[in-house]
């Protein structure tokens, strides 16, 4: 069975599956060996500038046709059985619809399977139907059961309690984190004002973020590791009032590696979901063991005039 991702979420899945795709997108770095693998995905992003110059950039992508650009000619070679798509985000991977006008004008005999998970309860879905379209039932229902039963040892272990947290996923304009994002803070028992579950990122106005005045700040732009967050903070500790923010007072300001551990609905999100539990409770729940820094604290507790 021939199958391409279209995103780094699906890709990681399909790994998790025991699935090689034979075609991936430009983001596909997870595994590492999904880095080696033929892009049929190019984009007119320079994903290295800064959060503002990136928000510029898409926004003028969009005027003239689109963010991403699909490797036709490759992907009729790669003559895939199954093509995964995503209909989250159209700023974060190509559109689905694309991708299906693309197959039909190919003749391609391939059947395109859409992600669009906005809760960590739809990844579990989302991982039950990719594993059912690709033939791996049993591995599928295997991954489940064991996700599941890490997510309930943080919901078990976290109060019914805890801390006003708000996340930002883009700096410049400040966007607040929503889809899979509200739901997770809520089950580790915290509090998330700033946008309900399942509902999309959107850009807030910086005022709403300084009146809601979170206990815990995270910071988690799309696509950005901690080393590119560090580098763009200053579009957001440099806002009047940023200072003043309790959780900045208190020194809970955290940058988690977006990319990998945020922005992506795969199956690292179980391991999120734990970080957040230990950022916010680190006496109650260990940190998941990952190959790389996947959260820091950004500053220490602002020193009180005595």
């Amino acid at each position: 069975m021939r199958v391409v991702s279209l995103l780094p979420s699906a890709t990681e899945m399909l790994y998790a599956l025991g699935v090689e795709p034979v075609g991936v997108s430009h983001e596909c770095d997870y595994p590492p060996e999904a880095a080696e693998l033929p892009s049929v995905i190019e984009t007119h992003i320079d994903a290295s500038a800064s959060s503002a110059d990136i928000n510029e950039q898409v926004l003028e992508a969009t005027d003239n046709g689109g963010v991403y650009e699909i490797d036709r000619e490759l992907l009729a070679e790669l003559d895939p059985d199954i093509v995964v798509s995503q209909g989250i985000c159209d700023v974060c991977a190509v559109d689905d619809s694309r991708i299906r006008q693309a197959v039909s004008e190919l003749g391609l005999d391939a059947e395109v399977v859409t992600s669009d998970p906005h809760s960590l309860s739809d990844l579990l879905t989302d991982m039950e139907r990719l594993g059912e379209v690709c033939g791996r039932q049993k591995r599928a229902a295997e991954l489940v059961d064991r996700f599941e039963e890490r997510i309930e040892r943080v919901e078990q272990a976290t109060p019914d309690s805890g801390p006003r947290v708000g996340m930002l996923d883009w700096l410049e304009p400040p966007m607040v984190a929503g889809h899979w994002v509200p739901g997770m803070v809520e089950r580790c028992g915290a509090e998330y004002g700033l946008a309900d579950t399942r509902t999309p990122s959107r850009p807030r106005e910086w005022e709403e973020i300084v009146a809601y005045d979170p206990e815990v700040l995270l910071f988690a732009p799309c696509g950005f590791g901690i080393d590119q967050t560090r580098a763009n903070l200053d579009d957001v500790t440099d806002r009047d009032g940023y200072d003043e923010l309790t959780a900045v007072q208190q020194g809970e300001v955290y940058a988690i590696d977006g990319n990998h551990y945020v922005n992506r609905p795969g199956p690292r999100l179980v391991e999120t979901m734990e970080l957040l539990g230990s950022v916010l409770y680190p006496e109650r729940v260990d940190a998941p063991d990952t190959e790389e820094t996947a959260v820091t604290r950004l500053q220490p507790a602002t020193p009180v005039d005595t």
